[in-house]
């Protein structure tokens, strides 16, 4: 458990409810000046409290590494809530209901919950949700991004049949899933933009993108132009910076935009500047509207299950990458944020 910091602390649960076990969390022991180090995290002892009335310990399973999670890190005054320095940090996870002192779960459970980054989760059993562990073929792929990718083309952009659909960062565990499902929702033309020739040729060859490009090689516009001629009428921006600028310029008339990620922006620097184009959204009547997964929690089950059936008839492909150990999921983040994997980054924790 080298490159980052590790200590022991005591649990501030009343001595009735501790003492029974021990797990491992991860905290934020820095905020990021740039862009983040294994140094910002802290891998950290606890005690384990019995869950009191109503509540559940649950055992984690998989752990879930999302890019939102470093804009949580900074204190960039942005309305959402950030993590605390020296206190544990939360994403989402699944696991095995281990203790029960609820009427609602029951020991052996699968559940789906927001508590991720340490090895056990004690809370209330309204915060865990239960999970039909036949719906996908492993565990794991509860926590593959499906509701942001669908509620993003589906409810903030608008995805109609016959569309030309942009997917910036389309290599990441949202955009792969964006441009399949836009091909499956009856996208006429699906691109996207990558970070590596590898990953241009996954996109194309593997999840059926019609073309691809590097956003590191030539002026992203005429790149883009190249790659959908007939311009595009939908773009799932998961970068802002120079690609949001480039679609701007490249959009039709009464375009839309989902705006679901800033990564060219969020470690600060070269790359932090807004788009210098805003006139052209203003002439070309587009509509630019961010969004947060937790918007659309009620389309859940939807989303779920028609991605759920495409997998089962072959139609999708699920990129993953398994991690294994809690102590090295701050080393995974920081790799993902670089670039290093395709697809959706999980930690796999020993059962």
């Amino acid at each position: 458990m080298t490159g980052f910091q590790s200590s022991s602390v005591a649990s501030d649960q009343p001595p009735a409810l501790a003492g029974d076990s021990v797990g491992w969390q991860v905290h934020l022991a820095a905020r990021p000046v740039r862009t983040p180090t294994s140094a910002d995290f802290a891998l950290v002892k606890t005690t384990v409290p019995r869950p009191s009335s109503g509540q559940v310990l649950v055992r984690n399973l998989f752990l879930s590494l999302d890019a939102g999670a470093r804009l949580r890190m900074s204190d960039v005054g942005v309305p959402i809530p950030l993590y605390a320095v020296g206190a544990v940090m939360d994403g989402d996870a699944v696991g095995e209901v281990v203790l029960s002192a609820s009427p609602d779960l029951a020991v052996g459970d699968l559940v789906h919950h927001g508590m991720g980054w340490r090895e056990y989760a004690v809370a209330d059993a309204a915060r865990f949700r239960r999970v039909d562990g036949q719906v996908f073929s492993t565990l794991s792929a509860h926590l593959a991004p499906y509701l942001t990718a669908w509620a993003g083309l589906v409810d903030a952009a608008g995805l109609t049949a016959g569309d030309t659909v942009f997917v910036s960062g389309a290599a990441g565990a949202v955009g792969g899933l964006a441009g399949q499902i836009a091909r499956l929702k009856g996208a006429g033309r699906v691109v996207g933009s990558a970070g590596s020739p590898a990953k241009v040729a996954h996109l194309v060859e593997k999840l059926g993108f019609d073309a691809a490009f590097d956003y590191h090689d030539g002026q992203l516009a005429d790149r883009l132009r190249q790659a959908a001629p007939g311009g595009v009428d939908v773009y799932f921006d998961n970068t802002g910076g120079p690609q949001l600028e480039a679609a701007i310029e490249v959009m039709n008339p009464h375009g839309r935009i989902a705006l679901c990620g800033a990564l060219a922006s969020q470690n600060g620097g070269a790359g932090a500047a807004g788009p210098s184009n805003l006139v052209l959204a203003i002439a070309k009547r587009l509509r630019l509207r961010g969004f947060l997964t937790s918007d659309h929690l009620g389309r859940t089950d939807e989303a779920r299950d028609e991605v759920a059936e495409w997998l089962r008839q072959g139609r999708r492909h699920l990129d993953e990458t398994v991690v294994d150990g809690l102590e090295n999921a701050p080393r995974a983040f920081v790799d993902m944020l670089g670039g290093a994997y395709t697809g959706k980054v999980v930690v796999r924790l020993s059962r």
